[in-house]
């Protein structure tokens, strides 16, 4: 079953560009590691130090194999560096679709 993974990022003032270089060394890791992820990342246009990323998996177990895998901590370590604070991620289910 489909989940999604979810996190809210507020960064550091001036470091935004690093941010989002960052977020992309993220994702192509993952994708150059077999993780099978498509994600997004918004930046709120009121606040533009803050930023939602978010993702489908194909399953529960899947966002957990990525988050313990080798190279996956190195790598949300250097996105920490770059934040104010971090709203912790979370997997959530859908339980409602529109179209």
């Amino acid at each position: 079953m489909t989940v999604y993974s979810l996190a809210v990022w507020h960064v550091r003032p001036g470091l935004e560009g690093e941010f989002v270089t960052a977020w992309d060394e993220l994702f192509e890791w993952s994708v150059e590691t077999g993780h099978e992820w498509s994600g997004t990342l918004l930046r709120d246009r009121a606040d533009g130090s803050r930023f939602v990323s978010f993702g489908p998996w194909p399953s529960s177990d899947a966002v957990e194999s990525w988050r313990t895998s080798p190279g996956y901590a190195a790598r949300i370590d250097r996105l920490r560096e770059l934040l104010e604070r971090v709203e912790e991620p979370g997997v959530y289910d859908v339980v409602l679709r529109v179209s």
